[in-house]
């Protein structure tokens, strides 16, 4: 039998899907404690369901890749419109500090793979399908960089790169707490701040420009949630309109690119439009930003992109490089550890804050975002609070990692086509 959907079933049946993977992660405490998302949750039990019937011949599935496209797009695009150099800058050098390390991270992390790969004489781009793809960048930069490696002549990229981006997530939450447990009882680290102050340790200038960041943040959360009573139709409608509009722009500029012979995602040029129509808002106020709606928009898209992706995986191509993926990824998880532990815990300044921030590193470096608030959540909810931690971390998370990420990976790519 074979089972063909057009844009609108696919839709349907994304949909479909998410909700199962809502409904599990409810009904499985495991799900929720190692945060792993709804879309993945579902669309690896479709993925798991589509093998089995594949492989025994009871059926062939496809699927309609245009609205897929279209919401990984809106996705990043909406990562670019949070990229406010301003508030970056008030992060501080504590901020340059951790976005440096997490550039060597993402260097080490295929340079990792690259040569696992040459080991097992593999395609070296396998390396950056195990490598930063799927650990730094999660599931959502392994749906959009993993057409593109099999453009450049990696087959099963995607899947790969999927599976890799589901092993991290486990393996980050798992390794997370342990890390700056260790780190805690290692050097005898104690909290110094109460929920209302930032760690002594910092200078005083960078305490000034943390907390005047992390007011300001909290009054723009205040009146978002003041404002957001009820649905503001116009400003979803302003946010969609400058998403859109950097999405358009964007295809031009990621033209341009193409034609000096760069490879990259398409989404590329869109979230550097998506940057600059927000900085130009930030530095001239010459028009509003509308970043929680764009947040909303942003995850809206993932969650349909996710799921349409996960659907699409074939996993029965993944049988013979089964043993060389556990050894690579085994080794990331390894690799990991030692830095969190010999590069960030020193050079974020050996106390109690850098050892919360190892801890989130763990979950961002093989997972995402969310998993390094968890790791974090856990380690303040024992040994006290890390407000500088719970600033830096999410900040280099959302704004930073994906452009760092993107264009360590295009340099990879283009070297090794």
């Amino acid at each position: 039998m074979n089972v063909s959907l057009d844009i609108y079933q696919t839709l349907a049946a994304a949909v479909a899907v998410y909700y199962i993977g809502v409904l599990l992660r409810l009904k499985i405490p495991f799900l929720r404690q190692y945060c792993i998302p709804a879309p993945v949750v579902g669309g690896i039990l479709f993925a798991i369901c589509n093998d089995i019937l594949y492989t025994n011949g009871i059926w062939t599935y496809e699927q309609d890749t245009i609205m897929q496209n279209v919401c990984m797009m809106l996705f990043f695009t909406s990562i670019g419109y949070t990229a406010s150099i301003s508030l970056i800058r008030k992060g501080g050098s504590l901020v340059a500090k951790m976005a440096l390390l997490t550039a060597i991270l993402i260097l080490c992390q295929n340079l990792i793979g690259i040569f696992f790969s040459h080991l097992f004489g593999l395609n070296p781009l396998m390396g950056l399908a195990t490598g930063s793809i799927p650990m730094v960048g999660g599931h959502g930069t392994s749906g959009s960089f993993g057409p593109v490696l099999e453009g450049v002549g990696l087959d099963n990229a995607t899947t790969i790169a999927f599976a890799a981006a589901t092993f991290g997530l486990v393996g980050g939450s798992l390794i997370g707490g342990p890390t700056g447990e260790h780190l805690v009882r290692k050097f005898t680290l104690a909290s110094s701040a109460t929920e209302e102050r930032l760690d002594p340790a910092i200078s005083t200038e960078e305490v000034h420009k943390l907390e005047q960041a992390a007011r300001e943040e909290k009054q723009a959360i205040d009146e978002e949630k003041r404002a957001g009573q009820s649905i503001n139709n116009l400003r979803f409608m302003n946010a969609l309109a400058h998403l859109l509009l950097a999405m358009g722009l964007g295809t031009v500029v990621s033209q341009l690119f193409v034609n000096i012979g760069l490879v990259f995602p398409g989404y590329i040029g869109s979230m550097l439009v998506a940057a600059i129509i927000r900085n130009i808002a930030d530095y001239t106020h010459s028009y509003k930003v509308y970043q929680r709606e764009s947040e909303v928009l942003g995850n809206l898209g993932l969650t349909i992109f996710l799921s349409c992706a996960l659907m699409s995986l074939k996993l029965w191509q993944l049988t013979d490089l089964a043993i060389p993926m556990i050894v690579m990824l085994l080794s990331q998880i390894l690799f990991i550890a030692l830095f969190t532990n010999f590069v960030i815990f020193r050079f974020m300044g050996r106390n109690y804050e850098a050892a919360v921030m190892a801890a989130g590193t763990c979950g961002f470096g093989l997972g995402a975002t969310p998993n390094a608030i968890a790791n974090m959540s856990v380690m303040v909810e024992r040994f006290g609070p890390a407000p500088t931690a719970f600033f830096v971390i999410p900040l280099v998370g959302a704004l930073i990692v994906d452009f760092v990420n993107s264009s360590i990976l295009t340099v990879f790519i283009n070297l090794l086509d």
